[in-house]
């Protein structure tokens, strides 16, 4: 597919600075990019890549100066209008589905729906379920009695939501994920374990994305919420009563107990483990594959398991790194001391 620079700065509602008549051939990463390319720079750190990339054209913000005869498309968000002009040397556009609902969807005739709705095949909607306009279902979702969908919600293809799930605008919930099960909660009585009734569903705030395969369990008697502007990767599990605070980042594998409390802009890295019971800080950041099991301040760093101030735990590995030549200078004074050597 080849076009100008300039046509494709129309596709991207940028403004062209040099040659517009220039040919471009398909788009790619700078890292990737081949003669007659469009690329993306996104920062000037990569100046010294575009000065030897081959590339012919590249999409940079409004904020970026670079010292170049290549042509440039300037935009307001390049990392946006990259992908588009991405999928459209693909021969491909960023599209909503078709606003109908399938023939083999099974919906309650207590469910509301509203205007411009997409409701893919095979999904199963619930007695007096809300769906807010312009929502999409993808197909084999379910969604539960008396859920509450907002507007411009994506749920893709698998998803489930027991009952009593409230979804805020614009949340999008990936493949296979499982939001309002069962929260984990037992006692017991004369020996065994009782279930304890997990009743207080989950309400999901606007602007939230949910990852592929991830649950949240819904509250035992209020609900468990995840705040406005969280983004939580794929194979994340938040337990029941869980209150999450506002644009949070949890990464893959991250593990919350129940009863825990994040503030705002607390991030997770991979792995991460949160015992019950525990309450962040706004601005709290748990490095990988870190446990945390007591209550943690606002701005803290932390790292390892038991998590600790970051600063401290890189003084400890730092160490662990040292044991070896340490272990071996300690039998070399044992030795000169005239010591028995101790086995080790």
């Amino acid at each position: 597919m080849a076009v100008t620079v300039r046509d494709v700065a129309g596709w991207l509602n940028g403004s062209v600075v040099g040659d517009g008549d220039v040919v471009l051939q398909a788009a790619r990463p700078l890292s990737e990019a081949l003669p007659g390319d469009l690329t993306l720079l996104e920062t000037e750190k990569y100046a010294a890549k575009w000065k030897l990339s081959t590339a012919a054209a590249a999409v940079v913000p409004h904020n970026l100066q670079l010292d170049t005869s290549k042509p440039l498309i300037v935009v307001a968000e390049p990392l946006e209008a990259f992908a588009e002009a991405v999928l459209r040397f693909r021969g491909r556009r960023k599209s909503a589905p078709k606003e109908r609902i399938d023939p083999t969807a099974r919906i309650h005739p207590t469910a509301a729906i509203g205007e411009k709705v997409t409701i893919g095949a095979y999904c199963v909607v619930g007695a007096d379920v809300v769906i807010g306009a312009g929502t999409v279902l993808h197909p084999s979702v379910v969604v539960g009695a008396e859920c509450k969908l907002g507007c411009d919600v994506i749920l893709h293809p698998h998803v489930v939501l027991y009952d009593d799930v409230e979804l805020g605008d614009r949340v999008i919930v990936h493949a296979g994920s499982v939001i309002g099960s069962d929260g984990f909660g037992y006692r017991t009585v004369n020996g065994q374990h009782r279930k304890v009734p997990q009743i207080g569903g989950v309400i999901v705030e606007s602007d939230v994305e949910i990852g592929a395969g991830s649950t949240i369990d819904c509250g035992t008697f209020t609900p468990t919420r995840i705040g406005q502007g969280t983004k939580i990767d794929n194979h994340v599990q938040i337990g029941h009563n869980c209150t999450i605070g506002r644009h949070n980042i949890f990464c893959s594998q991250v593990g919350i107990a129940g009863s825990c409390k994040t503030g705002d802009y607390v991030v997770m890295a991979g792995q991460v483990g949160i015992g019950d019971h525990v309450t962040m800080g706004d601005d709290v950041v748990i490095g990988a594959q870190s446990g945390v099991v007591k209550d943690v301040p606002s701005k803290s760093r932390l790292l390892g398991a038991p998590a600790i101030a970051e600063r401290d735990q890189r003084k400890v590995l730092m160490s662990l790194v040292k044991l070896p030549d340490i272990r071996r200078d300690v039998k070399q004074i044992k030795k000169h001391l005239g010591w028995d050597e101790v086995a080790s």
